[in-house]
């Protein structure tokens, strides 16, 4: 007898994964996968579209055919701010646009001038703070002026996450996480697209909202519409039988949601990297960010140099550390070098930190946590109210001694780590099992 499965594609910038699990939630395998970028039509890096949809597609048959398991369900999460542009025959007519990509001057200019609202109000507004094509309605917006004819050709635009599902289900669906990760596309405060989203038609090009979870069931197996990446993680945590929490879920940027604050983002919170994201039910989830990974790497990096780390250490040297050392006030105050313009700090300019006053790697890497951890501290209290409970996610939580400090910041609340570290694929599991396919199969099997 076949295993029941349930597969989930969570797809990152970096690495692509595919995660296996049985009904009751536990983790029976995952594949890991790397692609090299491939380059836009302006030279920019960008992600080689074609093979991630081959690997979705391949994985896909061959999970349907595996001679071990009987796939009952898949579903996807991917990074935000990623637009796959289609054409009228449903096949890609655009590169999948790096939103790291700088976005001209002149179309943000011209963009806040067509708004006729300040700046300032439009980010309170919309959630977002400026971010260039991460907002990834500016990506429409730039498309539609500085590259016209290929817009044309454009004729639906779907959130990476809900175009994995349409690879398998030939269905157009957008969902409320990716319409409201830092996109600027949606009103916060009418729960709708903004006004300007119309006024320029590009709701015309934008897929209709799914209300529910899965997408189609295609040959008796459900098919999720999708999740953006960041969102899907806090969704095991809001299943757990707990009091109010925040959740900080670390990578290359530090994200601290808190899913119970309902007060409205401020222009100063907007000012210090503070967005809304919107839940699977199109609530706001309040959050703040931080440059930590990235910060943390670069300065990694710097450490190993400077004390002739042997190679095969230089990203391993400090893992053994659990235990935190005293603050050394002799030491050089922490400057962050990637933070510039991001952050509670954002006004912080970029320096080069001294190491030349530490002994050891190990001095010097403990006290890059304590910087590092007091900018997160100061990142959580923007959104902070009064919970206890401060969950964390993603590489930050396997550093103990990355946890010991954190706590050292918050003795008023508890800092926990989930026991299942693939928090993101298990949120987009869970979300597929709250759709009407999931209970009532009937309905659709029909």
């Amino acid at each position: 007898m076949k295993k029941a499965i349930y597969a989930i594609f969570d797809v990152g910038k970096t690495n692509k994964k595919l995660l296996l699990f049985d009904e009751h939630h536990h983790l029976l395998d995952e594949h890991q996968q790397v692609y090299l970028e491939t380059v836009d039509d302006d030279g920019f890096p960008c992600e080689t579209l074609d093979r991630l949809s081959h690997w979705v597609l391949d994985h896909w048959q061959q999970l349907r055919q595996h001679p071990q398991y009987q796939l009952r369900g898949v579903n996807f999460t991917a990074y935000g701010a990623s637009f796959v542009h289609l054409g009228a025959s449903g096949q890609p007519v655009a590169p999948l646009y790096n939103y790291l990509k700088p976005l001209p001057e002149r179309i943000a200019e011209q963009f806040y001038a067509s708004l006729g609202d300040d700046a300032a109000d439009f980010a309170a507004v919309s959630g977002s703070p400026w971010l260039g094509l991460l907002n990834s309605g500016l990506q429409l917006y730039w498309l539609k002026h500085a590259k016209p004819a290929l817009y044309a050709r454009v004729h639906t635009s779907l959130h990476l996450p809900q175009y994995l599902s349409y690879l398998i289900t030939g269905e157009k669906f957008s969902d409320y996480t990716s319409v409201g990760c830092h996109t600027g596309l949606w009103d916060f405060t009418r729960r709708d697209y903004h006004a300007w989203v119309r006024r320029e038609g590009l709701d015309q090009k934008l897929a209709p909202l799914l209300q529910d979870p899965v997408a189609a069931v295609v040959d008796g197996v459900l098919v999720g519409a999708g999740l953006h990446d960041s969102s899907a993680a806090l969704l095991p945590y809001l299943s757990q039988p707990t009091q109010p929490f925040l959740l900080v879920s670390t990578g290359t940027w530090a994200i601290t949601f808190n899913p119970f604050n309902r007060q409205p983002l401020t222009p100063e919170l907007l000012r210090r990297d503070c967005l809304s994201y919107l839940s699977p039910a199109g609530h706001a989830v309040p959050a703040a960010r931080l440059f930590l990974g990235r910060e943390h790497d670069h300065q990694v990096a710097r450490i190993a140099d400077h004390f002739h780390i042997r190679p095969e250490l230089r990203t391993e040297f400090y893992r053994s550390q659990r235990q935190a050392q005293p603050a050394d006030p002799r030491a050089a105050p922490f400057r962050p070098w990637c933070m510039y313009g991001t952050g509670p700090y954002p006004e912080q300019p970029a320096e080069a930190w001294d190491l030349s006053g530490f002994r050891t790697a190990i001095d010097a890497y403990q006290h890059l946590l304590r910087g590092l951890v007091d900018l997160l501290a100061t990142s959580i209290r923007l959104v902070r109210q009064a919970e206890k409970t401060i969950f964390v996610d993603g590489g930050f939580a396997r550093n103990q001694l990355f946890l010991k400090v954190l706590g050292e910041a918050f003795p008023d609340a508890t800092i926990q780590t989930l026991e299942v570290p693939q928090a993101t694929a298990l949120g987009a599991l869970l979300h597929l099992e709250g759709g009407l396919a999931h209970k009532k199969p009937e309905l659709l099997l029909t």
